[in-house]
């Protein structure tokens, strides 16, 4: 699969693009709409910001409670009852009146339920795709995803503007109603990837035997930590250049978007392994500068410099579905998801702490710092891993435990659409 017309070509590809686009628009005019509401019914910054990002920290509770049923339920039904779940919470928000504590409770459902949705969609992705399609798959959702999010964002500015942040609520809410019917429709019915009903134990037993091998480990700390503290650099772009905040953060996305094309469409399999580590440190090097308060157009070309590094992330996704057996793929790829959402919120929360008490750009510069380290740590502990580990660790096939399928029943699908 080298091109991204063959990923439309493949079977289901399109509805589950098409499902997952919708719910990022839905996201991001919803999240913007309830900022809005909250700050003017309390005039709280920290609230406000609560509403936007919060629900990300609700993802560690997913990923060490919940995440079982990523592999343990239907994929259709799954995507199909989560994106009616999102439509009706995000419903409920709209009303008018309703208290604060509701709508944070109502929040924290939505973000546990968006933990497991993010493994039930990689999870059939990864089904979908042939083996060497994962990444570039990825890659064209990683796009879609910055697009979508501006084109969000942009759309809930007018409505909010233009309406209210309640109909804005309720128009992200019909959003989600219509990724529910297009995965209804458009999506084969799957058996689950493993047997036996979600519970917490399952949770831990499978985040047990995911954790246990030190090539995964390698790679979930490869996906979060470096990741994670540059998006806390991020965090700081309105404090630290209040006028050009949004020039920054149109950068960073652009240089995402470079950094997605070249690593899942232009650079071979064969040298894309070798490519982790030099991009997380291209992630985390250009902030160093930023200590030195370059003028706007060299801040903005760091910006986009570095952010190419994102590009790290594909590079590692592909490393953890080599090292995962499919029967988990959906849960280690949601624990992946969980995490790395979870580790950005606490970036956040600890770069905004340090600014408070330094500066923006002393705190950006010592989080870059941070990162290099950490990457640099990595790096080293990897290397000694992988030549002991790599050829030959697996998780069995079939592990009452972590309930596994067979590889026949794994494979069958019932294409009946009622």
């Amino acid at each position: 699969m080298r091109s991204y017309r063959d990923l439309f070509r493949t079977p289901e590809f399109t509805p589950l693009f098409l499902t997952a686009a919708a719910q990022t628009v839905a996201q991001t005019t919803s999240g913007l709409a309830l900022a809005t509401l909250v700050y003017r019914e309390t005039a709280s910054p920290l609230l406000s910001a609560l509403a936007m990002f919060g629900p990300s920290l609700a993802h560690v509770l997913g990923a060490t409670l919940l995440m079982s049923a990523a592999d343990r339920l239907p994929p259709r039904a799954a995507m199909t009852g989560l994106a009616l779940l999102y439509a009706a919470g995000t419903a409920v928000m709209a009303v008018p009146a309703l208290p604060i504590a509701a709508l944070f409770a109502v929040l924290l459902v939505k973000g546990l339920a968006e933990s497991v949705g993010g493994g039930v969609r990689w999870g059939l992705l990864n089904e979908i795709l042939p083996k060497d399609g994962y990444l570039l798959g990825r890659s064209l959702f990683n796009m879609m995803s910055g697009i979508m999010q501006i084109a969000g964002y942009a759309a809930g500015g007018v409505l909010v503007a233009v309406l209210s942040p309640h109909l804005s609520l309720l128009l992200a809410a019909t959003l989600h109603a219509t990724a529910a019917a297009t995965a209804r429709l458009a999506l084969t019915r799957r058996r689950p990837r493993a047997f036996g009903r979600p519970s917490v134990r399952a949770t831990w037993c499978a985040n047990a035997a995911l954790w246990s091998s030190p090539p995964r480990r390698h790679a979930y700390l490869a996906l979060w930590i470096p990741n994670g503290l540059i998006v806390g650099c991020e965090s700081l772009y309105v404090p630290y250049a209040p006028e050009a905040a949004g020039t920054l953060f149109a950068c960073a996305a652009f240089g995402m978007l470079v950094g997605d094309i070249i690593i899942g469409r232009l650079v071979p399999p064969s040298r894309r392994a070798r490519l982790g580590t030099p991009l997380l440190l291209l992630l985390a090097t250009p902030y160093l500068l930023f200590v030195l308060h370059p003028p706007l157009p060299v801040t903005a070309a760091l910006v986009a410099v570095a952010s190419v590094g994102f590009g790290a992330s594909l590079v590692h996704q592909e490393r953890l579905t080599t090292l995962t057996p499919p029967h988990l793929s959906g849960h280690a790829l949601g624990l992946h998801s969980s995490g790395m959402l979870t580790l950005q919120g606490l970036s956040a929360t600890l770069s905004g702490t340090l600014a408070q008490l330094t500066t923006p750009a002393t705190t950006m510069t010592a989080l870059a710092a941070t990162s290099l380290t950490m990457t640099a740590a990595l790096a080293a502990t990897s290397s000694r891993h992988n030549k002991r580990h790599a050829s030959t660790e697996r998780l069995a096939p079939s592990t009452p435990t972590i309930g596994s399928r067979t590889p026949a029943a794994h494979e069958t699908k019932d294409t009946d659409h009622t």
